[in-house]
């Protein structure tokens, strides 16, 4: 169920939405309120789905999301054509509750969710525009926007799934924002563009809020209820089994186990194993 809502939000609602948006907004406009995803999907993780936070999370994820405005800032947002700017808010509310969304979802195989979210948002997207009269490209663009998809949405979900099961929604939405700075950064090491003030800093707010994600230390008595599931794991405090032979050598490794019920104190993230209250 979690997969087939984050889904519908996250594979088509915002997609559609995006387009229309981009249809009625300046690129700079657009690129400027992209940024709004990561702090809707950390709002969401905080005050709906109760990820726990403090105030180093708050300010790290202030200045990531800092450096990605003054990065993409290319001149004063109007508000002349709300449509626009409506829309690609609301692709950005779509794809937030998306992460969200998907987080219930992270413990499962990431290929498999990514494989299963863009079959199903893809036959749906292409049907629409389908529908809407549009009609197939020349090869060489299809085959072009297939390797771009490939990379920018089948790799990078992949990636974004598997650090949802590790460090959580928030966290994850607060490093996906890093995403202007590393085009902007590719943009002067491969195309040779100028390297400007507004690089230089956003790169800055970025590295600060990096950091403070990075040295981030959040230790607590904290309980786990005993619990049956299976994913990948290596043999750590959470993981202390006995195996009947049957299950695969080495490790990592995935197969069906039992947590015990177990309270302790650790550093931790909300990974997938502490989404426990605060």
């Amino acid at each position: 169920m979690w997969l087939a809502l984050a889904t519908l939000s996250g594979g088509i609602i915002g997609p559609v939405l995006l387009m229309v948006g981009l249809s009625h907004t300046a690129a700079t406009s657009a690129a400027l309120l992209l940024n709004l995803e990561g702090v809707l999907t950390a709002l969401l993780a905080w005050f709906v789905f109760r990820e726990n936070f403090d105030r180093r999370i708050t300010l790290g994820m202030a200045a990531i999301v800092a450096g990605g405005f003054v990065l993409t800032w290319g001149g004063h947002l109007t508000l002349g054509a709300v449509l626009g700017p409506v829309m690609i808010a609301g692709a950005c509310l779509a794809w937030a509750v998306d992460n969200n969304l998907t987080r219930k979802v992270s413990q499962a195989d990431p290929v498999q969710v990514a494989l299963l979210k863009g079959c199903v948002a893809g036959v749906v997207n292409v049907g629409i525009a389908f529908g809407l009269g549009s009609t197939l490209p020349p090869l060489g663009v299809l085959g072009a926007a297939v390797v771009v998809g490939f990379a920018g949405y089948g790799v990078s979900l992949v990636l974004f799934v598997v650090a949802l099961r590790h460090i959580g929604t928030a966290r994850t939405g607060a490093y996906f924002s890093l995403a202007p700075f590393i085009g902007g950064l590719v943009a002067v090491l491969v195309l040779w563009e100028p390297v400007t003030v507004q690089i230089v800093a956003a790169g800055s707010l970025m590295a600060l809020g990096v950091w403070l994600h990075l040295t981030e230390r959040h230790e607590h008595e904290h309980g786990h209820e005993e619990t049956a599931h299976e994913h990948r794991h290596v043999h750590d405090q959470h993981h202390q089994h006995s195996h009947d032979g049957s299950e695969p050598a080495g490790e990592p490794h995935s197969h069906w186990h039992v947590h015990a019920q177990l309270r302790h104190s650790h550093a931790h993230f909300p990974d997938i194993h502490h989404r426990h209250e605060h």
